[in-house]
């Protein structure tokens, strides 16, 4: 099994999620400091989004703006993009056990799908209570498609959207599911369980379907094949890496970013690129209305 070094291309940050790339930079949350980066492969950073801290997914949104998750799932207007407006998509609802809203993706409708949290990551209360999945449909309806999810992070559709890939981490667990032409969901299997001390965090799925893997505490995001196989890893300098996301004019660029846990600072956090043989799949934009 190969292993590639992924070089740093910046620091100095808090806990980094929902890596998306663009034509102008990687956008990328700090979700402990705060707001939304826009970070190029020279290392240069400008906020695009200010202030929202505990953002756990990112997409693009068709009319220019960024989809954001946490305490609730909005769209919000870049700083400079003359419309700094949020538009919020779903609250939360902690009578019903929804606390906030984790990871995210997109189909190739533009089609929303969410993970709930019913507790708050940072405490141990209530940490075997499950989330759910939702499905916000382009008209703004959601619907519930999964459930059952102690801790909901990763999300990808394979590259001809039949499948859909979710990381439940505190199961160690990635699934998968079916995936009807309404944007249903069949049974939930499991598609790999993660070893001792790699739990899954974010993942994304490259063109030939292989599904990329970030795992806290390893220091290594791991590609696993159609059958569930690890066949290469990709290691970085700092233990707990978060989340990926492919980049570059021709997709062959791998952005991984990481926390600062273990590291002896609460701003060790960093980017990290690597490149790959295989593409990854671009990020289709949100399309729900709002």
């Amino acid at each position: 099994m190969a292993t590639t070094q992924a070089e740093q291309i910046s620091t100095g940050h808090g806990l980094l999620e929902g890596p998306l790339w663009t034509p102008e930079g990687l956008l990328v949350a700090d979700a402990t400091a705060g707001g939304v980066l826009r970070i190029t492969d020279s290392g240069r950073t400008e906020t695009v989004i200010e202030h929202r801290r505990g953002i756990g997914g990112m997409a693009l949104h068709a009319n220019g703006g960024l989809v954001v998750s946490g305490r609730n799932v909005a769209v919000k207007g870049l700083v400079g993009s003359g419309d700094t407006a949020t538009h919020v998509l779903r609250e939360n609802d902690p009578s019903n056990d929804i606390v906030g809203y984790n990871d995210l993706t997109v189909d190739a409708k533009g089609r929303l799908y969410v993970g709930s949290l019913a507790f708050v990551a940072s405490e141990s209360r209530d940490a075997d209570k499950p989330g759910q999945l939702f499905c916000i449909d382009l008209d703004g309806s959601a619907r519930i498609v999964a459930e059952d999810i102690l801790l909901t992070n990763g999300l990808g559709f394979s590259p001809d959207g039949s499948l859909l890939y979710h990381a439940d981490t505190l199961r160690s667990t990635v699934n998968v599911y079916d995936v009807d032409d309404r944007g249903g969901l069949g049974t939930k299997r499991s598609f790999v369980m993660t070893g001792d001390g790699e739990q899954p965090d974010g993942l994304a799925v490259d063109a030939a379907g292989n599904v990329w893997v970030a795992l806290p505490h390893s220091g290594q995001v791991g590609c696993f094949d159609h059958s569930g196989e690890r066949v290469a890893s990709i290691q970085i300098d700092v233990p707990m890496v978060t989340s990926l996301a492919f980049g570059g004019d021709d997709l062959r660029e791998m952005y991984i970013v990481s926390g600062s846990e273990g590291l002896g600072t609460d701003r060790g956090a960093g980017v990290f690129r690597a490149r790959v043989e295989t593409p990854g799949l671009p990020a289709a934009p949100c399309r729900v209305e709002f």
